[in-house]
């Protein structure tokens, strides 16, 4: 099913190593205090004990499934997570149209492995022809740099 997104934009470019490690930073901002919740509902939880293997495990579960979650709810829904709203990034597919689910889920998987080697998935997008990283190769998505809007006048 294709979904496009509500604008039609011409002017769109693949994204620069640079916007893009700085969206990362303010996303994980955010994931911190995302990760700072669920710690403190977990401790609450478990009556300010959360010192087991076990509630170790749940809380570091539900640390990664709330990950997930909002870079999925974002990447399918406008495409843009807070920290790509803000250096004017979008992820699309390869012919302009929404992520959707399982392409999300593929994304965020595969961009742990595409850290997992000191980066080399991120940095391979410079020395990439079409500018992509490993995980926007298996996900078939890109990531474009959106034109600034022009002001009404």
């Amino acid at each position: 099913m294709r979904r496009p997104f509500r604008e039609e934009i011409s002017d769109i470019r693949p994204a620069s190593f640079g916007k893009r490690l700085l969206a990362m930073l303010y996303d994980f901002l955010i994931l911190v205090s995302i990760w700072l919740g669920v710690a403190i509902i977990a401790t609450a939880i478990n009556q300010g004990a959360v010192d087991s293997a076990m509630g170790r495990a749940a809380m570091q579960s539900a640390q990664f499934c709330f990950s997930f979650l909002f870079f999925a709810y974002f990447w399918t829904r406008n495409g843009q997570t807070l920290g790509m709203q803000a250096w004017r990034l979008r992820v699309q597919t390869f012919d302009g149209q929404r992520l959707n689910w399982t392409q999300a889920l593929i994304r965020f998987l595969c961009a742990i492995i595409s850290w997992l080697p000191l980066g080399l998935g991120y940095f391979w997008m410079l020395f990439s022809d079409e500018r992509l990283t490993w995980h926007d190769r298996w996900s078939e998505s890109c990531v474009v740099s959106l034109p600034k809007k022009a002001r009404d006048k």
